[in-house]
């Protein structure tokens, strides 16, 4: 099989053909040829969150290489489909071509002229409209199991909210926090080890809902915190090595010491 030459019309194309070749049941590669969509599903999921990453971080370059690495995986799954009689990378972009259409009117229809809140409404309607065509009935159907399980209780709390079944402000919310973070105590002391795992769920969700009703994204407020941490035990780490120290050496008063020290550095440079 000869792989097309790079132009600029042919980038899909081309990898289209390197997914077929490396697949190819004969000449292919071995660990290409023996993935699944369950088996690949992780690296998916990892590719998506480094393109999160590289927009975090501002870094272009990196992200042309991320986007690459998903649209990979979705060649990948694309061909696997292909190969059961299942789908493929043509009706994958011919159907999300039509839902984009479908869900824009206002653009490709006879309804020039709307607001972004009237265009929301449209847009979520017509969402519930596919999702009954597909027999998603019930409130809270078709929320991804495979999300992340912050990012998910924001979906289905978004979606109880549209049917009112939703705290009035945050204050009640924080009090729902307090309530869940006694009975995480409580199962906590009485070494239940079911239980708290379960109130600790449900203490998560509280501070999802939380989050949903202050405007805060969790999954981007978590990745926040994650680099802070990540950053200051760095700062910990640098200080203790320039004392010709190792932090496993270090108590841990010395290490909240220089912790509290890089903390006061970036709040005097911010």
């Amino acid at each position: 099989m000869n792989i097309p030459q790079t132009t600029p019309q042919s980038g899909i194309s081309k990898l289209l053909c390197i997914m077929e070749r490396l697949r190819d049941p004969q000449t292919g590669c071995p660990w290409d040829i023996t993935q699944t969509f369950a088996s690949i599903a992780p690296y998916t999921i990892e590719e998506a969150y480094e393109v999160a990453d590289a927009i975090e971080r501002g870094d272009m370059a990196d992200l042309e290489g991320e986007l690459g690495d998903l649209l990979l995986q979705v060649v990948f799954h694309a061909r696997i489909a292909e190969e059961a009689g299942d789908f493929s990378f043509d009706s994958v972009a011919e159907a999300i071509s039509a839902k984009m259409i479908a869900r824009h009117p206002h653009v490709f229809g006879a309804e020039p002229g709307k607001t972004a809140e009237q265009q929301n409404r449209d847009w979520e309607a017509q969402k519930a409209r596919e999702r009954a065509a597909r027999g998603e009935t019930r409130t809270l159907d078709g929320v991804a199991m495979g999300l992340p399980g912050l990012l998910r209780a924001m979906k289905l709390q978004k979606r109880l909210a549209r049917v009112g079944f939703d705290w009035d402000n945050s204050a009640q919310v924080v009090d729902k926090i307090a309530e869940e973070a006694r009975e995480l105590a409580e199962a906590s002391a009485a070494m239940d080890t079911d239980a708290i795992e379960d109130e600790m769920g449900d203490l998560l969700f509280a501070m999802a809902n939380l989050a949903r009703h202050l405007g805060v994204d969790p999954e981007a407020a978590i990745r926040r915190t994650n680099a802070k941490v990540s950053r200051r035990f760095g700062a910990v780490e640098d200080a203790l090595a320039a004392e010709g120290r190792d932090v496993r050496a270090a108590t841990l008063d010395e290490m909240e010491a220089h912790w509290i020290a890089a903390k006061t550095r970036e709040k005097t440079q911010s």
